[in-house]
């Protein structure tokens, strides 16, 4: 039995024990994170130093690679320096703001998703009001009033989690401060915690994907009453990069919380880990620039100047 009263940190067990896999780990997570920095950077440099990105869409496309840059920094870095450490201890503290700070970003993140689905629909639905409609303050408390509940969901989780005693173990097995691994550390009945995880975190998700759900049943059926073939095209072009962002984020974000503690196995829940918090931020700005010819665009005619 272990008492986390008597000791300062827990010991994070990472993806793998074997040193050569270790290496090979580091280099490819080194690699994603080299690619996130300077693909997100990008796109919010381009945004912002290009006057005609100044709308609503890419706002908002400044907000989503920030948050990808932002829970990118808060995981990578620190599963790095565990590749390189033979014992990889992680302070009570540590820990605890890892946990806030990466659920902050990926609520966030699920309702800045939902924002964007919305702007596309009253682009595509009513573009006549659009600009009336997403006017800068209406865009400033929309991205406001997702960072409050982002923040103030992953405090609720983050409380709950560390008012727990955690004497099984200070092994966490895990390469990251996360929820459920730190659940299976405590030494007492956890259904309040997983039920708070649920409601709250369900309430993050299924508030986003209703949103998503509703908007684009009315972007489709808008679309499909285009007469020209090419309207019907550049419509769905623009929706087509912020369809595929959803699918893979919220794919793997509901695998792997929105089911009880005791179906997690964490071999699996590590794949999936590494997924959202390694690739999709570093996936997110390549899908947005290769498939939006206004930021490629962008992209060439700052190349150009400089």
């Amino acid at each position: 039995m272990w008492n986390s009263t008597n000791i300062h940190g827990f010991i994070l067990l990472g993806l793998t024990d074997d040193p050569l896999l270790k290496n090979l780990l580091f280099v490819l997570f080194f690699l994603s994170y080299v690619v996130t920095l300077f693909a997100n950077t990008g796109i919010i440099l381009i945004i912002q130093t290009s006057p005609h990105l100044h709308i609503p869409m890419y706002f908002f496309l400044k907000n989503l690679s920030f948050l990808d840059l932002c829970y990118s920094s808060i995981i990578t870095p620190r599963t790095l320096a565990g590749f390189l450490s033979v014992t990889n201890i992680i302070t009570y503290i540590e820990c605890a703001l890892q946990m806030y700070l990466f659920g902050a970003s990926v609520t966030t993140e699920c309702f800045l998703l939902g924002i964007m689905a919305y702007d596309r629909y009253v682009a595509i639905c009513n573009p006549l009001l659009y600009l009336m409609l997403m006017n800068n303050r209406v865009c400033m408390q929309l991205v406001g009033a997702a960072y409050i509940g982002g923040y103030v969901n992953a405090a609720i989780h983050t409380t709950c989690t560390f008012q727990l005693p955690f004497c099984k173990s200070n092994k966490i097995d895990h390469f990251y401060c996360d929820v459920p691994p730190l659940l299976k550390l405590s030494c007492t009945d956890t259904m309040m915690n997983e039920l708070v995880m649920f409601i709250f975190g369900g309430f993050a998700e299924m508030s986003s994907l209703i949103t998503i759900t509703v908007s684009y049943s009315y972007i489709i059926s808008t679309i499909l009453r285009i007469q020209s073939q090419q309207g019907r095209k550049k419509a769905f072009s623009t929706c087509a990069s912020h369809l595929l962002v959803v699918t893979i984020f919220y794919g793997t974000i509901v695998f792997m919380y929105l089911r009880p503690t005791s179906s997690y196995a964490m071999k699996q829940d590590r794949i999936a880990s590494v997924f959202y918090t390694v690739i999709i931020p570093m996936l997110n700005p390549l899908i947005y620039s290769f498939r939006n010819k206004e930021v490629g665009r962008a992209l060439v005619k700052i190349c150009v100047k400089c």
